[in-house]
């Protein structure tokens, strides 16, 4: 058995292991910040993407985001329990239901966003700073080339990188 240096474990060099790593504390940090807010990560994902598509009707952010319909649903009736978005009907399909935020809503993304610029320094911190927006140019290239949805965590589609087609049924 040979010795291993400690100040350079084997999985040190390897970038798969490192981004994971980094994801893993990211993700635990900002559950952390978000907790006081009432809502988590995947939550204040959904809020900023309603932010931006603020009255489609859940098929629609479905399709737009590429998350798993049940995961949407989920994730808009845990936002709807805190009085953060409403379900409306759509004023043309009324099989459908428009999803809009509320007032409520637009103040959590704004406290959410604080926090997130917050993570974003700490994060970047042992970086110079000029060195920090080409990190995250690498970072969108790496998330881009492997198939990944812009903004969206693989975790709420079906199949990491890969759109998920959503019943037409339901919306």
């Amino acid at each position: 058995m040979t010795d291993v240096d400690p100040a350079r474990p084997p999985l040190f060099d390897s970038a798969a292991f490192l981004l994971g790593q980094l994801g893993s504390h990211a993700a635990y940090r900002f559950g952390q910040l978000l907790e006081p807010l009432g809502i988590n990560p995947p939550q204040y994902g959904t809020l900023r993407m309603l932010e931006a598509n603020d009255g489609r009707t859940q098929q629609q952010l479905c399709e737009v985001l590429g998350i798993h319909r049940n995961v949407m649903v989920t994730l808009i009736d845990a936002l709807e329990k805190r009085g953060l978005v409403e379900r409306r009907r759509h004023p043309v399909d009324r099989r459908a239901h428009a999803v809009h935020l509320l007032p409520a809503g637009r103040e959590t993304i704004a406290r959410a966003a604080e926090l997130a610029d917050g993570l974003n320094a700490e994060l970047l911190a042992p970086l110079e700073p000029a060195d920090r927006p080409h990190m995250l140019a690498m970072l969108q290239r790496i998330s881009v080339g492997n198939g990944l949805t812009p903004g969206v965590h693989p975790g709420l589609t079906v199949e990491p990188g890969v759109m998920p087609i959503c019943d037409p049924g339901h919306s």
